[in-house]
């Protein structure tokens, strides 16, 4: 499995939560986990959920310095996939503690509302 995972999240959350030592998104609290992406992942994820949102970034997280569980299972939600060529997606059990974020990427949006990938996002791939 990846040796880095990516969580998009808005600049504000990111900077308000730099004091408080971990992460706890709102879909913690909803679905048990916080949502993240592999390099190969990420723009499907930031064009589906994220289209039209500026001020984004993209924490690279190191899985080896995570304190919570990390599962792999199907997009959205907890388990395997319904379909086994569907590709899995990291989830985190727990909050992300801010120790094991080794880079924050801006990650602007296009004047169309996509995403495209930002040259120092590219430029940290082969992790």
């Amino acid at each position: 499995m990846e040796r880095v995972i990516l969580h998009i999240i808005a600049r504000s959350a990111w900077d308000s939560r730099l004091n408080a030592g971990e992460i706890r998104s709102p879909s913690l609290a909803a679905e048990g986990f916080i949502h993240f992406s592999t390099r190969a992942q990420v723009l499907r994820s930031a064009n589906k959920h994220y289209h039209g949102q500026a001020d984004l970034v993209v924490l690279r997280v190191q899985v080896d310095k995570l304190t919570a569980p990390l599962r792999w299972e199907a997009a959205g939600r907890s388990g395997p996939p319904d379909n086994p060529s569907d590709p899995l997606y990291p989830h985190l059990y727990g909050p992300l503690n801010l120790d094991a974020v080794i880079d924050v990427i801006d990650l602007p949006c296009e004047p169309d509302g996509s995403f495209t990938m930002p040259p120092a996002l590219a430029a940290t791939l082969e992790d």
